[in-house]
Order: structure tokens, then sequence, then C-alpha cells
């Protein structure tokens, strides 16, 4: 499972393996792009890092931080589009994608739908066994991103589908039910 955290200065990104519900960390990282290049730059480079994470790492979700709405506008636009590049990194190789608010994923993490970052990373050290401190709150992030989806995942529950009636006939009726019949 590949875990994104987008951005346009630093992407989080986490990708974690399940063995009978146990969770392993087996990448774990952020990707700090360059502020002095321009933005189509960085979009390349966000595109280039996810196709070597799925390259690499082949796995079989996709999850990804929706962007917040903010009072700034342009900022709303640039993290879409650093969004959209990874999603669509993924889906070259028919990776499905899902989507998680923020509120969502700290509910899902810490319980708290309004957890801070720092929340957020102590509830994920008692969740799993981190290899290193991460260089940024983006990594942790991401790997919220991809528990969420895990912990979500076990919950979709497929509804039940009822069996078809059988168009049965009044002699099977009478042989089935003889203390029916008057």
């Amino acid at each position: 499972m590949l875990g994104i955290d987008p951005g346009t200065v630093i992407m989080g990104y986490s990708i974690i393996s399940i063995e009978q519900e146990k969770i392993t960390v087996v990448e774990f990282s952020s990707l700090k792009l360059p502020i002095k290049k321009d933005n189509y730059e960085r979009l390349r480079l966000i595109h280039q890092r996810v196709t070597e994470l799925v390259t690499e790492f082949r796995p079989h979700a996709l999850a990804i931080e929706a962007p917040f709405f903010g009072k700034n506008v342009q900022s709303m636009l640039k993290l879409g589009r650093a969004q959209g590049v990874a999603i669509a990194a993924a889906m070259h190789f028919n990776i499905p994608v899902t989507e998680y608010s923020p509120r969502r994923i700290k509910q899902a993490i810490t319980g708290n739908g309004n957890a801070d970052k720092e929340q957020v990373w102590k509830m994920l050290l008692n969740i799993v066994d981190l290899p290193n401190v991460p260089k940024s709150y983006d990594a942790t992030d991401a790997l919220a991103v991809a528990i969420c989806h895990h912990y979500s995942d076990k919950l979709i529950v497929k509804k039940p589908t009822r069996k078809k009636k059988v168009a049965a006939s009044w002699n099977s009726f009478i042989l089935k039910n003889p203390d029916r019949v008057a």
C-alpha cells in the first residue's frame, strides 16, 4: 500500500505491507522539492518519484490525502495539481486510488479528527515499529494515510444478496405443507 501526503514543497510518502493484521513500514520518507524550480518542474519530480515507488514496490493501492479548503486559492490549486500528478502516475499502472480528508485520517489514527501532527505522530509510534525518525511530518502524514486506508479497507462490508424467489407450484406447496391444506 502506498500512502501519499501531496505537497508542492514537500511530498510525504510511505509504503506499508500487511501480513496477518501486522502493519510493517517498508518505506517512509519525504521528497523535498526545489523551491527555486518552477511549478511544472516540481510536478515532474512528483510524477517521477511516484512512478519509481510504484515500479520498485508494486503497491496494490494508493491512498492519498485530499486537499483541504484554505484561504489561499493559489495554494489550493498548486496542491490539487500535485495530488493529480501523483494520482495519474499510480493510475498509469492501474493502481486503484482512494482519497481521504485530513479529518478522516486523523480520526482513524487518533480517534480525534482535530488532532495535530504531533498527536498523529505519537499515535503512529503505538501502531507500528518505525525504522527511523522522519525528516518531516509530511512523511508521518503519508504513513497515517496508508494506515487509514488499511483500517477503512477492513470496514468495507459487502451487501448481502437476496436469494431469488423460486416460483413454486401448488403441488410442491401441498407436498411440503400437508397440514395447511383443507
